[in-house]
């Protein structure tokens, strides 16, 4: 009987070797740390404002007595209150309506007026006519409320507004993920972009449209709301294709972690003073914040504050434009597969 050969195929000494088992232990606890990280920036993003959140530097209005007002303005100094002072309850509305205070309160003889516009920011106006109501009871005298700016009477706590936030944030996300997977590509590039503008512009008539004539949410003209939220989209989506075309999905998900966990936090759906001066300025600075502050100066305040919230939306708009240029210009000036770089003198 002949011998058996043993056949099987030698060792490749070449082949690379695995991972040591310190090198595996290392990449565990760096993913260990790394989600740590992740989590702990979540609860800080997500617990701010409930936290931290309270009265910061809202601008309040004070009519009435001189002596009465001046003293009050000195007892109300500190962070919380940014007590400015009015020579009669009717100077103290139209600054209210104007948007240069949050709201106010009115000395008279018979007890406190408290103005309030709750559309401008609820936990706000709450907090004014606690304040009101707290002079009143130890003055024994009554307290009125008037709430100048409210929000409609079909949703009078803007459940359908406050809600808003997050489709809103996916509303930018979802179409830069889609049509990246769809339309892959240096070759589609400009065809991503023309998608991106048609559903903000689609998304943001439709969002409008359930908003205002659906729950009855919004108020005011119909197409300058709609209008407000195409650009709070597309201040998101086309900065989103940019970060995408320079870095690679790497960078689509970093900007979108960075909106998800930052700007919708800090946005100030419950409006704009109700966070420490800082991270307020900073909510107001990214989309998300950006877009709500836009919608409700167009929606509940015939359009005053809206050109700060607008510039901050279009200016993202743009530099995710001029991204996604330059990007299209380095990537059609690199030598193609197959092809060899011009030679140079």
């Amino acid at each position: 009987m002949p011998p058996k050969h043993d056949i099987r195929p030698a060792p490749d000494t070449d082949a690379p070797a695995g991972p040591s088992p310190a090198g595996t232990t290392r990449m565990l606890l760096g993913v260990v740390v790394a989600l740590t990280a992740v989590v702990v920036v979540m609860l800080c993003a997500f617990a701010l404002p409930s936290v931290k959140g309270g009265p910061h530097h809202v601008p309040l209005g004070l009519s009435g007595p001189q002596p009465a007002t001046q003293a009050l303005q000195k007892g109300l100094g500190g962070d919380a209150w940014d007590v400015r002072l009015y020579p009669d309850p009717q100077a103290l509305q139209a600054a209210i309506k104007q948007r240069d205070i949050a709201g106010g309160l009115a000395l008279g003889t018979d007890g406190i007026t408290v103005y309030t516009a709750s559309a401008g920011g609820q936990q706000a106006s709450a907090a004014i006519t606690a304040l009101g109501t707290g002079m009143a009871a130890q003055q024994q005298s009554k307290t009125t409320v008037q709430d100048m700016v409210p929000f409609p009477a079909d949703d009078p706590r803007s459940a359908g507004f406050t809600a808003s936030a997050l489709p809103m944030l996916f509303g930018g996300i979802m179409p830069a993920v889609l049509l990246l997977r769809l339309f892959p590509g240096h070759a589609n590039l400009r065809r991503r972009l023309t998608g991106a503008i048609l559903f903000a512009l689609v998304a943001g008539a439709a969002v409008a449209a359930v908003l205002q004539y659906g729950f009855g949410s919004l108020h005011g003209t119909y197409w300058l709301t709609a209008l407000g939220l195409s650009l709070g989209m597309a201040a998101l989506s086309i900065p989103f294709l940019a970060l995408e075309t320079l870095l690679g999905f790497a960078g689509l998900g970093a900007g979108a972690a960075v909106m998800m966990l930052i700007g919708n936090p800090l946005s100030g759906m419950a409006g704009p003073y109700w966070l420490p001066t800082g991270w307020a300025a900073l909510g107001q600075l990214l989309p998300p914040g950006a877009s709500s502050s836009l919608v409700r100066a167009i929606s509940f305040f015939d359009g005053t504050g809206a050109g700060s919230p607008a510039l901050t939306l279009a200016a993202w708009a743009l530099a995710g434009l001029l991204l996604i240029l330059i990007a299209d210009r380095r990537t059609a000036r690199r030598p193609q597969p197959g092809t060899t770089a011009p030679a140079t003198a």
